[in-house]
């Protein structure tokens, strides 16, 4: 996709028809108006996230090769959530101190929102885009109330756009280190250079700098922990002769594919499921999704500071490496096509962790009873419970063939410190009201859970 440039998301965004600002003149309100709640219908957020999905899908590929994808969702997810909090008034607005006037609808703002953050990033998607604002626009009455919506969902946009000048995307960064022994180098089949390197420098959106929390470094290749990696991996992770069970190979592939849009669809599920309301539904989406772009960024740091090779090349290249416990085998291939990028840490494993870790915390159990979906095997999976997930994400990679043991473990570990950051600094509740016609989570939000109630990452 071209590089959306900061001018150029500004110009987009200039040209757009902008309504009066919430607090000056307008309309007067109808008998009607009055009478009637402003429109707050969950079914339009999370159609939204379904436009995003396939919008980002469509500019940058289906199996885009790193995480980008959760960046572009956390942009979307965070002005959803300040369009509807800022009205709805009932968790902290992410970054922002604005406040929407009561009267607006949070549906017309969180719609408008989200149109507008994907116009400005993806503006090849405007007919589409367009046709789809107009029709969710349509489903609400019009008056006061929605044009006090749109007006400040388009500030809650603006203030997204704003706030990400100048962050570090499409910077040109460059990994430099020679393919020495240990060190990352291009990979079979395709031998790709190193993906959007930009990411590990990228300022995150919730850290405080992409290394806040990059782990120590992996295993030596001369240690013992290191061999078991490679052993592991070798006999359980190869395209063939693997000692992998038919079910351990279906949860490789299960997990093989674009695990970001695997966890929007179990959560427009679950908010279905779970009848939450706009400002619920707005905040699982959005800590979920901000939580997974510094997950993505967090990984892709400490990729490029260590730059571990992959299993592929340690496996080929074994008699380098120093370690009397590694045999080389040339011929080695693994099950999934190896990404091109370092394998320490592992960005599927440290999204699962950061995600589940801060969707479990606000929703207060580790019992999520999520309904994962897999384009690659086209099954779904009912995970009851969180570290289900981190276990089988973390064994996933490993039988896959493309990480090791020691890059999983460790991404799951970042993620929950992620998660832990989280919760800790943004998506908190300011009171426990429930505006008419809402339903709020399943548990409560008023405190913070125990650590106990936490997912966990196995060992």
């Amino acid at each position: 996709m071209p590089r959306p440039g900061v001018r150029a998301a500004i110009g987009i965004l200039a040209t757009l028809a902008l309504v009066a600002v919430p607090g000056t003149a307008g309309p007067t309100a109808t008998a009607a108006d009055s009478s009637r709640a402003p429109s707050a219908d969950p079914a339009a957020l999370r159609h939204w996230n379904t436009i995003a999905t396939q919008t980002i899908s469509a500019n940058l590929g289906a199996m885009h090769p790193s995480g980008q994808v959760a960046v572009w969702h956390g942009f979307v997810s965070a002005a959803v959530y300040n369009a509807v909090v800022g009205i709805q008034g009932r968790y902290a607005p992410y970054r922002w101190k604005a406040r929407g006037p009561s009267t607006a609808s949070p549906e017309a703002a969180a719609v408008t929102a989200a149109h507008r953050v994907l116009l400005a990033y993806f503006p090849a998607s405007q007919p589409r885009l367009d046709a789809e604002y107009a029709k969710s626009l349509a489903k609400i009455p019009d008056g006061r109330a929605e044009k006090q919506g749109v007006a400040y969902g388009e500030r809650a946009a603006d203030h997204i756009v704003k706030l990400r000048e100048d962050d570090g995307r499409y910077e040109p960064v460059e990994y430099t280190a020679p393919p020495e022994p240990g060190l990352w180098r291009p990979t079979p089949p395709a031998h790709q250079p190193y993906v959007d390197a930009w990411l590990g420098t990228m300022r995150p959106l919730l850290l405080e700098s992409p290394h806040q929390f990059r782990p120590g470094p992996p295993p030596a290749l001369s240690s013992a922990r290191y061999a078991e990696d490679v052993n592991e991996i070798k006999a359980m992770g190869g395209q063939t002769g693997s000692s992998r069970t038919a079910r351990q190979t279906e949860t490789a592939l299960f997990f093989g594919g674009n695990l970001i849009a695997q966890f929007q669809t179990a959560f427009r599920d679950y908010a279905v499921r779970h009848r939450l309301g706009i400002a619920d539904t707005a905040r699982l989406f959005a800590a979920a999704n901000t939580s997974a772009a510094d997950a993505v960024i967090t990984a892709w740091d400490s990729k490029l500071h260590y730059g571990l090779w992959r299993p592929i090349s340690a496996i080929h290249l074994a008699d380098t490496d120093g370690n009397p416990d590694t045999t080389e085998d040339p011929g080695w291939q693994p099950l999934l096509v190896t990404p091109p990028h370092p394998d320490y840490i592992s960005g599927h494993a440290a999204v699962a962790g950061a995600v589940l870790r801060t969707v479990a915390g606000i929703l207060g159990t580790s019992r999520l009873g999520l309904h994962i979906p897999s384009e690659s095997t086209t099954t779904t999976r009912r995970y009851e419970y969180a570290d289900q997930i981190n276990k089988d994400m973390i064994d996933a990679r490993v039988w896959g063939g493309i990480h090791f043991r020691s890059a999983d473990i460790a991404g799951c570990d970042t993620g929950l410190r992620i998660g832990d950051w989280a919760l800790a600094h943004y998506f908190r509740p300011l009171r426990q009201t429930v505006p008419p016609g809402s339903r709020p989570a399943p548990a409560s939000q008023a405190s913070q859970p125990s650590q106990t109630a936490l997912p966990q990452c196995p060992r």
